[in-house]
């Protein structure tokens, strides 16, 4: 029995590759969607002069599941960052490294993009003038103070201090984890039980929509939370990932088939939904997306189970990336917004260069000084080398 116990516990305190991976992924695909944004009518900060519905289809794959998945691997990662730490430690560690990063990207990196908006509607004063009203902390749309794409920071941060008692809870029970592991063995349990969760929680709560306000984004944060505590539960047993590599092929075939007749009934056409349909169409979407997670998962833990000199680079890479990349994006598209360029060479365009600006960024300025490396989330470097690559907050370990 002991045997058993330490190879269960080795197991989870191994490094995980296949989530180092989908992490890198996850930000990739976050890049290529918000230079999306700058060509299709949703809402977004600042619009390309020629806006269009055929870069919408592409986009309406990734916006069912793309934060979802962020979700789910912050609560992954919160399992193996509490490691032996007490309470207290572990907070501590997530107010520099989530805390500290957030009010600096408060204050440097995002009033750039209010800016850029703000002369899209008119304004006409210098960024020395606009940057004053900064410090007005009136809330944007009214004012510029805002933490804009870095609400992601602002829920994660707040969802590791409340959610922590439940998380330790949850941590120091194996054997309750190791029941729910073999209730969710069963494909419908593992598929049907959480799509009803969410698409109950919806039917309660979706009077609230999407704000990214943190006080009253109620929907919201059913979701978001309850995807952090999952991504937190899958880390506790091997069982779950053994049930979702068995039944990765089975989750892929459900979502081929539910994103077709997504597209060819509501997506495509853009069809307006009434009544009772709505609904339909919420849970039609809520379980494709949930089969799409399953599935991406189950596929990750079978053939991303490998490390090279990329993902320890990426790795590490990966957060500065995600607090500069919207701000690079509106910096690079506002100048653009009026050229005679077809939208196509414009978004090849923010796509190559934003990833190169990032890199620049990152390789030459944050990654070399500490003082840089502090706001922007990674740990200090050492005097001495180790061989141990760096790992950052929204890494396994912290």
């Amino acid at each position: 029995m002991k045997n058993q116990d330490s190879l269960h516990s080795a197991s989870l305190t191994a490094r995980r590759y296949d989530l180092d991976w989908l992490r890198v992924i996850a930000f990739a695909i976050l890049i290529f969607f918000h230079v999306g944004m700058f060509f299709n009518f949703w809402e977004w900060h600042i619009k390309n002069d020629v806006i269009t519905h055929a870069i919408e289809l592409p986009m309406r794959f990734p916006s069912q599941w793309r934060m979802s998945l962020l979700f789910m691997i912050s609560g992954a990662g919160m399992y193996f960052a509490l490691g032996n730490r007490g309470p207290k430690a572990f907070l501590g560690e997530r107010f520099i490294r989530i805390f500290i990063p957030l009010v600096f990207g408060m204050f440097v990196i995002v009033p750039p993009q209010i800016f850029f908006e703000r002369l899209t509607q008119g304004q006409t004063y210098s960024y020395a003038e606009f940057y004053k009203t900064v410090f007005e902390f009136t809330p944007y749309p009214g004012g510029s103070f805002s933490w804009h794409h870095l609400w992601y920071l602002v829920y994660i941060f707040f969802y590791s201090i409340i959610g922590l008692p439940l998380l330790l809870f949850i941590r120091r029970n194996n054997a309750l984890t190791a029941s729910w592991a073999r209730f969710f063995s069963n494909p419908f349990t593992l598929i049907l039980v959480p799509v009803i969760w969410h698409v109950a929680g919806t039917a309660l709560l979706g009077q609230y929509p999407t704000t990214h306000n943190l006080t009253r984004d109620w929907n919201e944060h059913f979701h978001d939370f309850t995807l952090f505590v999952t991504g937190f539960v899958l880390c506790t047993q091997t069982g779950f990932w053994e049930t979702l590599k068995k039944y990765r092929k089975l989750n892929l075939a459900i979502w081929l088939v539910l994103t077709t007749i997504l597209y060819v009934f509501y997506w495509i056409p853009r069809a307006e939904l009434e009544g009772g349909e709505i609904m339909f169409y919420q849970t039609l979407k809520t379980l494709n997306a949930w089969c799409i997670l399953l599935s991406i998962f189950g596929f990750a833990y079978v053939y991303l189970q490998i490390s090279n000199r990329f993902l320890k680079y990426a790795n590490e890479a990966v957060y500065p990336f995600y607090i500069l990349h919207q701000t690079v994006i509106i910096c690079l598209a506002y100048p653009l917004i009026n050229s005679s360029l077809p939208w196509l060479v414009k978004f090849a365009y923010l796509s190559v260069a934003t990833f190169l600006v990032c890199l620049v960024l990152y390789h030459f300025l944050i990654k070399q000084f500490n003082v840089l490396r502090i706001v922007f989330g990674l740990k200090s470097k050492r005097r001495k080398p180790v061989d141990r690559p760096e790992e950052v907050i929204i890494s396994l370990r912290s």
